[in-house]
């Protein structure tokens, strides 16, 4: 019973590598709202920014990655990425093992390197789902204007050579940059929920495949006006609330760090909201509705990293920080650049997810987190030494450099790979007529 209630190992018990209903219970809802961020969330708030000729190629762009990535997941993506049969060698840093291929073994006993009381079929669907949202994230940035076909062979090969190996890298048992949980890691630094492996990997590849498909016709020379302000606000309110599944659900269990990351979830977001509209209406002269959502999306972005792993008054600064930051990002240095970054998904995601996992290491407090300073992990692979000198930013700062890395090169080349054998882009008269008619043979509206 005291192992189940401090959620930690209860070896030696009757009780021993079975799961536990309460934080199994916890984990299940979590997955289920992650999904509901990506279906309806994602895809009513991308939705409702597009033109209405494009609405529906944004809906099939969320359902098409969610079944493609949970067959990717299914087949191998699961195990490379939480599988431990690489460790040992140098490739064990990068990429987990085999031994879960087409989930053999992964059922409801718990997979001790990752939970001891939940079950790690349980476990795999929650980071499935993590899996699902990520490149989906990625249609913000080449909205209104990618091949449907194109869209599906890059995400397959972005998430062989972006994703799995992020992953795994960060949350992998033996992941190089595991701070928390790999005793190992070369790199000791942290992410709680996704801070480089979500939003700065689909951000940047974001952005890389906005600038190798270029403009979208008429933009800087006519107003391209969102179709559906209401579907955007109610998207992002879906992503709110589904958000806690995120990051409270992140804790993988239902503990102190799981109520600690719903708290400062809640601040940290609710406090940007607040803050991108305001900057609008000082500036500009008007709190627009879009504000809100947006503001609502960074602050999310910028505290997935850190919200296991600072305060309630480091949360209240991150939050302001992702209001004020990737507003500048979207309303300043967008225009100035002049690049097509359709619905700012490297604005917040790239940016925001930077400015997170850099903030994490300045804000981080260890009385919200015993694990920042255990004995087992933190105090070997030298995490609770750079947290206790202050010096955790410079890990941080060297993850956010391989993430860009990695982002960015493997998006360059898989680009040119998808341009190669399909095409990237519709053509005018299609792009001109919408991707709804031309691509799905459907229209979101009949007017």
């Amino acid at each position: 019973m005291e192992a189940y209630i401090t959620n930690s190992d209860p070896s030696g018990s009757k009780i021993a590598g079975s799961s536990g209903p309460g934080h199994n219970a916890w984990l299940l809802t979590s997955t289920a709202l992650v999904l509901f961020m990506t279906l309806p969330g994602l895809a009513l708030f991308y939705g409702g920014l597009v033109r209405s000729k494009n609405i529906l190629s944004v809906l099939a762009q969320c359902l098409g990655i969610t079944g493609l990535v949970t067959v990717l997941w299914w087949a191998i993506g699961y195990s490379l990425v939480f599988g431990t049969n690489f460790s040992g060698s140098p490739l064990g840093y990068f990429l987990g093992g085999t031994e879960y291929f087409f989930l053999k073994g992964v059922d409801s006993a718990p997979n001790t390197n990752y939970s001891f009381w939940v079950s790690q079929n349980v476990y795999c669907m929650f980071q499935m789902m993590f899996a699902v949202i990520t490149p989906a994230l990625i249609m913000g940035g080449i909205a209104e204007r990618m091949k449907y076909s194109a869209v599906l062979i890059f995400i397959t090969l972005w998430m062989l050579l972006v994703y799995f190996p992020q992953a795994h890298m960060v949350w992998g048992a033996s992941g190089m940059m595991n701070g928390v949980f790999n005793s190992g890691a070369k790199i000791p630094a942290i992410d709680f929920a996704g801070g480089t492996v979500v939003h700065m990997t689909s951000g940047w590849s974001a952005l890389i495949l906005a600038l190798l498909l270029g403009k979208r016709k008429g933009f800087g020379t006519e107003p391209i006006i969102p179709n559906n302000m209401t579907y955007c606000m109610v998207g992002a309110a879906i992503l709110w609330i589904g958000w806690y599944g995120f990051n409270a659900g992140s804790a993988v269990a239902a503990d102190g760090i799981a109520a600690n990351a719903f708290m400062t979830t809640t601040l940290a977001t609710a406090v940007a909201s607040l803050t991108w509209p305001m900057l609008e209406y000082t500036l500009k002269g008007t709190p627009t509705v879009l504000g809100f959502s947006t503001g609502a999306v960074a602050g999310l972005v910028a505290i997935t990293p850190a919200c296991g792993f600072v305060n309630s008054t480091g949360a209240v600064i991150i939050g302001l920080a992702a209001g004020i930051i990737p507003y500048f990002a979207c309303s300043v240095i967008k225009p100035l650049l002049k690049y097509d970054d359709a619905l700012d998904a490297f604005g917040v995601h790239g940016v925001g997810g930077m400015l997170g996992a850099f903030l994490t290491g300045v804000f981080v407090d260890p009385t919200v987190n015993a694990n920042l300073l255990s004995e087992a992990v933190a105090k070997k692979n030298g995490l609770a030494a750079s947290i206790t000198s202050g010096t955790l930013w410079i890990a941080q700062l060297k993850a956010i450099l391989i993430t860009i890395v990695i982002a960015t090169l493997a998006s360059v080349i898989i680009g040119f790979v998808v341009k190669a054998l399909v095409g990237l882009r519709v053509d005018e008269e299609v792009e001109a007529q919408g991707l709804d008619i031309s691509e799905h043979g459907e229209q979101g509206y009949s007017i």
